[in-house]
Parts: structure tokens; C-alpha cells; sequence
């Protein structure tokens, strides 16, 4: 939640005022007063851009800027983390359901190498009717190779393969230290 702020009002409002009521003493107060009741509204306003930017944006703003570009985070990760996830949520988008999609998004999640391994089945029908039972089910093995195993949180990266990969493809996840070969 956002803290109180002290800062100045850039457009004081009594300077808004006709000439004859800037002479006014009472006035001039009652409007100082709020001054400080807006300046932190004019402020905002004035820097919204850097608000919407992942790079700028405070902290405990950023959890709600990645929901609104649907950037799968976990407000565990480090505050770097997160904002290469929302910063790279759109060109995440584009590539969604694909093996190029999946790779990206667990290494903006990890900062790891991903290896994605598919099944790459492929079925077709002219006609509409079910597909034969006999394809082989579509499946995905993911290796995420990191410095740290340990402290990857596995269930978020397990919610990102659940958001990234089409429902009907099993997805594994294995997380793996950097050096281990496999």
C-alpha cells in the first residue's frame, strides 16, 4: 500500500484565481489546504508514465501492473524478476502455447537455461470427426537449469507450465543445478 507523501503542489491553485480573490487572505489559506490534500494526485498524474514502465514503477506497485498485462508472477521472486516477467509479458503473449513461448517464459522466470523437450505430434483431419486413439499423447519435458535449485519456488514455475502449455499436453518439470549434465 502506498505510504503518505510529502511533496509540493506544482500548480498552486491560488495562483489560479482572479486577481481580486488572490488578495483574499482566507482564501489564499483554504486553498493552500488543498493544495496538500491534491499534490499527491497531481504528482501521480504527472508520473503515471513511469508507473506504467516495469523498469520504474515502485515495488508494490508492480504485482498489480503484472496483472494487467497477465504476466504470471509470484510476489516471491525478487523484485528483478518480476520486472523482466511484465517487461517481457507481451512478446510472452505472442509466442503463448508454443515450445519457443515455454522456454521463454521459465527463463524470464528463472534467469535459468531451459531445455523443452516435446513430443511434437502433430494430427490432422479433413473430415469432422474424433481423431484416431492410437496418436501417442502430446507431452512436454521441461529442464530448468539454475545456480540455486533450492531456491526456485517449484510450485510457481509449475503454475507458469500450467498457463503457457495448451491444457491437453502433460507437461514435467525438472529443476536442475547449472552444472548438472544430463
Amino acid at each position: 500500500m502506498r505510504g503518505p507523501v510529502d511533496v509540493a503542489m506544482p500548480y498552486p491553485i491560488a495562483g489560479f484565481l482572479p486577481a481580486l480573490l488572490q488578495e483574499d487572505d482566507l482564501l489564499v489559506r483554504w486553498t493552500e489546504g488543498l493544495d496538500q490534500v491534491l499534490a499527491p494526485v497531481v504528482s501521480t498524474l504527472d508520473c503515471l508514465d513511469a508507473y506504467l514502465d516495469p523498469q520504474l514503477t515502485p515495488p508494490d506497485f508492480l504485482l498489480w501492473l503484472g496483472h494487467w498485462v497477465g504476466a504470471q508472477l509470484d510476489e516471491n521472486w525478487p523484485v528483478g524478476r518480476q520486472r523482466a516477467m511484465v517487461a517481457g509479458a507481451v512478446a510472452a503473449h505472442r509466442l503463448r502455447g508454443t515450445v519457443a513461448g515455454l522456454r521463454m517464459a521459465l527463463e524470464l522466470a528463472t534467469g535459468g537455461e531451459v531445455e523443452v523437450l516435446d513430443s511434437t505430434g502433430v494430427s490432422w483431419s479433413t473430415r469432422p470427426e474424433p481423431l484416431p486413439d492410437s496418436l501417442p499423447p502430446a507431452r512436454v519435458h521441461v529442464r530448468v537449469r539454475v545456480d540455486d535449485p533450492g531456491a526456485v519456488a517449484r510450485h510457481a514455475l509449475d503454475e507458469l507450465c500450467r498457463a503457457v502449455v495448451p491444457a491437453h499436453v502433460t507437461t514435467t518439470l525438472e529443476v536442475l543445478d547449472r552444472d548438472h549434465l544430463s
